[in-house]
């Protein structure tokens, strides 16, 4: 008797939760929209069909195999290698393909086959979501990586649709984050149908945060394609250079301002060629504001084609403005610094650089990486310091090392010796698709 009271307690307890989970968001559904007109502003593609992130999805009839959802860029690049595979086993395959952020959207595009349908994820009030399954009828749906949303995966389970996280990963921070919010989350994993965990780890705390399948199957980043042509004109523009090139690969807020900071203590003479490429593109400006108000002379890649001219030969600064071309930046550099790493925000993927060759050299705040971040420093791919100062003077002694080529050549290896997420996540897949 008493076990089914305390059920029946924590099944009001979560009704409740989600209740205030919905009205919560109801209430900041003007703010949501403001804040989406006001980044158009720096990225138009937000101001593009927003009513589709109210439900509204008028002309697009699609009922067809898979709806992957790819938050933003990095989700979109790695959901790509498990996409061709499941295409390689299903040549017919029809793809929903939906997204949160702008850059996922762009890179999403180049995805798409005939048959295929491209929109926004809708907005996770219960009336939104029940529009995008009454529009949209997927045989099976994959969310990447940490989508979490309540109402939607309760509308999936209420209308059949099995759900599939894949590529997951579950931080320990974001473990206890959400134990804070268990009585909304809790529902929201249990209806999850299938997890596919990146590593043990990420599969032990999802079990512990209530998700009933859990397989590990790898990180798909390992298996994404490298665009020859970027790796080719990378190359190209490094062997025109007469200096080291050291990348601040994806950096993040507050990051480039510390990195020029300890950049002003070195001589101007000891520096080699520092190429800045912010995480999100709507930092640009500012970041270019950043390296002119250190005195230093700026080339910002979207000046110029794919020829290097004068200026960005002769620039202390590249400024890395432009979208989709980090192999680019890695085939050009000698040695990174590993963005979101320095400041605490977990860190960034270091698998890409790994793939290009690129030795990385990494902060503190691994923990949104943690196992790809250790891997790469057993197999010395990477070098781990404990701060931006030692990370700048640790990559520019780096850079005139003999060990650079040894790194170089370990990182590639480190990166081959763990593709093969993409193909056994398939296999996973392919039991909800028609022969």
């Amino acid at each position: 008797m008493d076990d089914v009271v305390r059920q029946s307690q924590g099944t009001w307890r979560q009704w409740l939760a989600r209740q205030a989970y919905s009205g919560l968001l109801r209430s900041l559904k003007p703010v949501y929209l403001v804040r989406l007109w006001l980044r158009g502003r720096a990225e138009p593609l937000y101001r593009h069909r927003v009513r589709e992130r109210l439900g509204d999805y008028r002309g697009e009839r699609w009922s067809g195999d898979v709806w992957v959802h790819a938050v933003s860029l990095g989700e979109t690049r790695a959901a790509s290698a498990l996409i061709d595979t499941l295409r390689a086993e299903r040549p017919g395959l029809r793809l929903l393909l939906t997204h949160g952020t702008a850059t996922g959207r762009e890179a999403g595009q180049a995805l798409l086959r005939d048959g295929d349908v491209q929109a926004w994820l809708p907005y996770d009030t219960p009336g939104v979501v029940q529009r995008f399954f009454e529009q949209f009828r997927p045989r099976v749906g994959v969310l990447m990586e940490t989508e979490i949303w309540p109402n939607l995966l309760r509308r999936a389970q209420g209308t059949g649709v099995p759900m599939v996280l894949a590529n997951a990963r579950l931080s320990e921070k974001s473990q206890r984050q959400g134990q804070r919010l268990a009585a909304v989350l809790k529902p929201a994993v249990e209806a999850i149908t299938l997890v596919l965990a990146q590593t043990e780890a990420d599969a032990q705390r999802l079990r512990a945060s209530g998700a009933r399948d859990v397989v590990v199957c790898g990180n798909l980043k390992f298996d994404m394609a490298l665009d020859p042509a970027l790796l080719a004109r990378g190359q190209a523009w490094r062997h025109a250079l007469a200096r080291p090139v050291l990348l601040a690969a994806v950096m993040r807020e507050g990051e480039e301002a510390m990195l020029l900071a300890e950049w002003a203590k070195r001589p101007a003479a000891d520096r080699p060629l520092l190429v800045i490429v912010p995480r999100h593109p709507q930092r640009f400006d500012e970041v270019a504001a950043l390296v002119q108000g250190a005195g230093l002379s700026l080339a910002r890649r979207s000046s110029w084609g794919d020829t290097l001219p004068d200026e960005a030969l002769r620039a202390d600064v590249w400024l890395g403005d432009s979208m989709r071309e980090m192999p680019l930046y890695y085939a050009a550099a000698d040695v990174a610094l590993l963005g979101g790493s320095f400041a605490p925000l977990g860190g960034q993927n270091l698998i890409e650089a790994a793939a290009c060759g690129c030795p990385v050299v990494m902060g503190p705040h691994t923990f949104n990486f943690a196992q790809a971040a250790e891997l790469s420093l057993a197999a010395g791919a990477a070098l781990r310091v404990a701060d931006m100062a030692e990370g700048v003077e640790t990559a520019c002694t780096l850079l005139g090392s003999p060990q650079r080529e040894q790194r170089a050549a370990q990182a590639r290896a480190f990166a081959a010796a763990h593709r093969g997420a993409a193909a056994r996540m398939a296999q996973h897949l392919l039991k909800w698709l028609p022969a």
